[in-house]
């Protein structure tokens, strides 16, 4: 009897450990990160977790999608804390205020918050009026949700107004976030037996004896992810680019011209989540129409190489940087590869097709332009003629009659009647 009520203390025990779902928010905030965001405060309802812990990374984002996962944040039942990390992890623009809207907002040591005052899809807002409103409405956001968790509502506003910036130690000085913690067990101590507000609800964290349960991204999330970094974005644009000018110069297919537009679209989409600079989409195809210039022409080269220097040059200044001149984290070891690689590939591809165009046809009835043939019916001004072991209707040039056995060649074509003139015998 005493072991099975020692098993069934043990399984209450065990079913009444708190559930704490950490989850990794990386990258640019647009709508893959807001979906993510919503399966995880989904599944953490469902199964009665006791905490949502957010490891946050981001350069910022969108507006609309942070707006979007501030208030499930804030209303979400499960208590939700965010926690800057790892050690070099950034709450950049509008990361910032996924860390204000949390019930614990916490910083592991190295790490940085702040610069985030808005900035349009080239880099800047329009001036005057309308961007004071934007940066007003802002910063209102701000102080409500930093005084809505209990903290400095002033200095979290002045990271949109004056776009400051700082580290974890400065940020928990000026109020800003509650704690700094390096790691999840120091984290989940610090914070246990805390009372929160998440949902219109004051909560008790309980955490002791807290089991963590990793909530990865899922597979199509993923690959909507993958599709929002810079590196990725631009390589889409320039690959479909390239795509689409192999269509035109050999028409008749539909396989490169579809993978084209369909490799823009996407990159497109990669654009939209992110701040861009339409300067580097301008550079960019200019690059590429210099490259198909250079092979048009017959050039030496120069022209690509300078085609090659406005890729590079265009991926560097495509994407802006947060504001406060944090820069989003392009790859430019691999950009420069792959823009190198996919050059290559196209001057070597385009000059093959080149060539092929201007290479004198061989085949097809165009084919038989200039082709010897033996006249088998007198020419009067019509007959046959044996061409490359068939029979043709064909008739004089001149309309002059032509003896069988004569040696004649094919000027044109028209349908199946060839057009000939006798060739001139060759002196010795």
């Amino acid at each position: 009897m005493s072991v099975v009520c020692l098993f069934l203390l043990a399984a209450t025990a065990a079913r009444a450990a708190p559930l704490v779902v950490l989850s990794d928010l990386e990258g640019v905030v647009g709508t893959a990160m807001e979906a993510h965001l919503d399966e995880v405060l989904q599944e953490a309802a469902d199964r009665e977790a006791g905490l949502v812990l957010l490891r946050l990374d981001t350069p910022g984002g969108l507006v609309s999608s942070m707006r979007a996962m501030t208030g499930r944040i804030v209303n979400s039942p499960v208590p939700v804390v965010v926690w800057v990390a790892p050690s070099g992890a950034r709450a950049a623009s509008a990361g910032a205020f996924l860390v204000q809207s949390a019930a614990v907002a916490v910083m592991a040591s190295g790490t940085h918050i702040g610069a985030a005052h808005p900035v349009g899809a080239g880099g800047d807002l329009a001036e005057g009026d309308m961007k004071k409103k934007v940066a007003n409405d802002l910063a209102a956001q701000m102080r409500s949700l930093a005084s809505e968790r209990g903290r400095d509502a002033e200095a979290a506003a002045r990271m949109v107004t004056e776009s400051l910036s700082l580290t974890s130690s400065e940020a928990l000085g000026a109020g800003v976030v509650d704690l700094v913690a390096d790691d999840v067990d120091q984290l989940l101590s610090a914070i246990d037996g805390r009372e929160v507000r998440s949902g219109g609800r004051t909560v008790r964290l309980n955490l002791a004896g807290a089991s963590v349960e990793a909530r990865p991204l899922s597979r199509r999330l993923q690959i909507l992810s993958f599709l929002t970094r810079p590196d990725v974005a631009y390589l889409l644009l320039m690959a479909g680019l390239y795509a689409l000018v192999f269509e035109i110069l050999t028409p008749g297919g539909f396989v490169m011209g579809t993978s084209g537009a369909v490799m823009i679209l996407m990159g497109a989409y990669g654009l939209r989540m992110l701040p861009f600079n339409w300067a580097g989409i301008v550079l960019l195809v200019v690059g590429v129409a210099v490259m198909v210039l250079d092979l048009l022409v017959g050039g030496m080269g120069i022209l690509s190489l300078f085609g090659v220097a406005a890729l590079i040059l265009g991926a560097l200044v495509t994407f802006r940087g947060a504001p406060g001149g944090e820069l989003l984290h392009v790859s430019m070891g691999v950009l420069s590869g792959a823009i190198a690689a996919l050059s290559l590939l196209f001057a070597l591809s385009a000059f093959a097709v080149w060539r092929s165009l201007r290479r004198k046809v061989v085949s097809g009835q165009e084919g038989l332009v200039e082709t010897r043939a033996e006249v088998k019916s007198v020419l009067s001004p019509e007959g046959m003629v044996l061409c490359r072991g068939e029979l043709w209707r064909a008739r004089s040039v001149d309309g002059r009659r032509i003896a069988p056995g004569t040696t004649v060649r094919v000027v044109k074509i028209e349908g199946l009647l060839l057009t000939v003139e006798p060739v001139e015998e060759e002196k010795p």
